[in-house]
């Protein structure tokens, strides 16, 4: 039986060559990160312009790729509202797929994943620390529910304390644990700040993020912690969260010593407009989330001015209490 010819001969066929971003220019990858970086987060906006020009640079192509995976995987723009979640598990697999190609400097038709593409060429980030990350998408795609503090905390690994493992290796951080599990811990305080100050628009989403026993804890349950009767004890859940955010910040702090002065400013700026959001939070007890919580322009600054001198001095307190997990017990997730 004649086999089909093919359409070309197969010498005059060729793959696509391999170039970091996916072929794109570089330039303009950086641009496009940067407005995405402008108008999806503020708070991290403010802290990035502290770092030298390359390390923001790939800082901005990072953010960017973590952002539309949200985009994608939620369904949403810029992280506005949620979309329909019908399709989510399709999407997370999207995305893995255009990960992949872009680690393997593959063009993805996405300027976020090519951006990615670009910055793990140039600082070594792996398909492993991206697959921890994007190991976050997937457990909201199988139903994430959080029985208790740790499996809450699991969850922040994967969405934030990843992203902070590959900001450190952006950072050039030293290649110690030490130093990456602190970056982590960080991750995962701003991730806590985030669950506080989004309890009522999370829930509006059919998202809980709390552990069923610090509501149990507080005679609440996940059917009625949003009712309005509750919000005097729903306050009192969030600043447990804000407690146990400050506990990872305070660890972080260790590990940020030990980064070059412009990281360690950008670094623990960061950490305290964060903790101010979580904070202001907490103050604002039942009435959190009646107006998102933010911190305007002249607080930022202040922040911005006092993490300057802390990083000037560079005499980090070790914190009353280390985190109850190490990184490695709270990766990877199996089977989500």
């Amino acid at each position: 039986m004649n086999q089909p010819r093919p359409l070309a001969p197969s010498r005059f066929v060729r793959g696509t060559p391999a170039a970091a971003g996916g072929g794109r220019d570089r330039d303009r990858l950086v641009e496009k990160s940067r407005a995405a970086i402008a108008e999806g987060s503020a708070s991290f906006t403010t802290a990035s312009r502290l770092f030298d020009r390359t390390t923001r640079e790939q800082v901005w192509m990072l953010y960017a790729w973590c952002r539309r995976c949200d985009d994608l995987a939620d369904n949403q723009d810029m992280g506005g509202d949620l979309g329909e979640q019908k399709d989510i598990e399709d999407r997370v697999q999207a995305i893995r797929v255009l990960t992949r190609r872009a680690l393997e400097r593959q063009p993805t038709a996405d300027f976020a994943f090519d951006a990615l593409g670009q910055v793990a060429s140039e600082t070594g980030i792996t398909k492993d620390m991206a697959d921890d990350v994007i190991g976050g998408f997937a457990m909201d795609a199988g139903g994430f529910d959080a029985k208790g503090e740790r499996d809450m905390l699991r969850y922040c690994y994967h969405v934030a304390g990843a992203v902070g493992v590959m900001m450190a290796r952006v950072m050039r951080a030293p290649d110690d644990s030490f130093v990456y599990d602190r970056a982590c811990d960080l991750g995962i305080a701003f991730q806590l700040a985030n669950i506080a100050r989004d309890i009522a628009q999370d829930g509006a989403a059919g998202r809980n993020y709390l552990p069923e026993q610090w509501l149990e804890d507080a005679g609440l349950t996940a059917e009625n912690y949003l009712e309005p009767e509750n919000r005097f004890a729903l306050a009192a859940v969030s600043a447990r969260l804000v407690d146990l955010m400050e506990t990872y910040e305070a660890s972080a702090r260790l590990g940020a010593a030990r980064l070059r002065f412009r990281q360690r400013w950008a670094v623990l700026a960061a950490a305290r407009i964060y903790g101010a959001i979580g904070r202001k939070v907490r103050d604002r007890g039942q009435l959190a989330w009646d107006s998102r919580t933010r911190i305007g322009k002249p607080g930022k600054l202040r922040h911005l001015l006092a993490a300057f001198g802390e990083a000037l001095v560079n005499r980090p307190r070790p914190p009353h209490t280390w985190p109850e997990y190490t990184r490695g017990e709270l990766q990877p997730i199996k089977g989500w």
